[in-house]
């Protein structure tokens, strides 16, 4: 039955949780899934090492310092070759599969021109994934399986949250290629916080998360070239008190991305961000309730 076997001995996510939530934050890594189902290995083109590339590597244990500051981690086991769920629940490319898509997907988004939809055509350096085309049923399984039941453990992490302290914030986090470039200076930034330009979290919030990270030593850009995705888009409401961040990492202050192997500089970005998550935290309550939200 398409993906049923596929998580059937590992699960697709989890939920990690401190014994008591002490504050009004969750975070959440979509894309640093690493398990590949034997299946659909056998279902790509690529080798055990290319099909990795869209991978956020290791960001799950870089933001693993959350939980025991008192905050839930969400985690995706599943890679994002396999499923991306930082994009809506249909957003697929007609290319890819046997017949014709059912009319209430969105086949028009940049993101699947790009070959990026919720079934990835392509790894992140454009590399077709798949042999041959799929069946519509295999992307319906994936969806109903994990994607919906991913968000629905998303929601009802933001929901308790919100409910326990009157407001909750939400903590996106993924990594960049080193790469990335930003500006007539072509700057590397170590860090980008997201925030849909304003309209997915207040700005103190935002402009505090830059500043501490800057403080740190870091250089720190905010959303261009990566403003944030669907996850901030869609749970980002400041007015309604859920706040919702987008970081991103430059793989290059720990990863070797030929290798997949973690630099030595590893264990220090790890102990950073435990302490960036632990000065975020600690920020007095006005940084959630008294902003602007006007787009700049």
């Amino acid at each position: 039955m398409f993906c049923d076997p596929d998580f059937a001995d590992h699960p697709a996510f989890e939920v990690r949780k401190p014994a008591d939530q002490r504050v009004p934050f969750v975070f959440n890594s979509p894309h640093s899934g690493r398990y590949y189902p034997e299946r659909f290995l056998r279902m790509s083109r690529l080798d055990e090492v290319s099909i990795r590339r869209s991978e956020d590597y290791f960001v799950d244990e870089l933001f693993s310092g959350a939980v025991p500051l008192g905050a839930p981690l969400l985690m995706a086991h599943f890679p994002r070759a396999y499923l991306d769920v930082n994009r809506e629940p249909y957003e697929l490319d007609p290319r890819m599969f046997v017949e014709r898509l059912p009319a209430f997907a969105n086949s028009r988004s940049i993101r699947v021109a790009g070959g990026l939809g919720t079934i990835p055509r392509l790894v992140s350096e454009g590399a077709e994934i798949y042999r041959r085309s799929l069946p519509i049923a295999e992307a319906q399984a994936r969806i109903a399986n994990i994607y919906k039941p991913y968000h629905q453990a998303l929601r009802d992490l933001l929901s308790q949250t919100h409910r326990q302290f009157g407001f909750a914030v939400l903590i996106d986090c993924h990594s960049m290629p080193a790469s990335v470039r930003y500006g007539q200076d072509g700057i590397r930034p170590d860090f980008i916080i997201g925030d849909r330009f304003g309209t997915s979290a207040g700005r103190d919030v935002s402009e505090a998360a830059a500043e501490i990270l800057s403080s740190m030593g870091y250089l720190v850009t905010s959303n261009k070239p990566y403003a944030g995705g669907f996850i901030t888009e869609h749970y980002g409401r400041p007015l309604k008190g859920l706040h919702a961040l987008q970081i991103e990492v430059n793989r290059g202050l720990y990863v070797e991305e030929h290798t997949l192997q973690r630099k030595p500089s590893f264990h220090q970005l790890r102990d950073d961000i435990a302490t960036f998550i632990s000065r975020l935290m600690a920020l007095p309550d006005r940084h959630f309730f008294n902003y602007s939200i006007a787009a700049e």
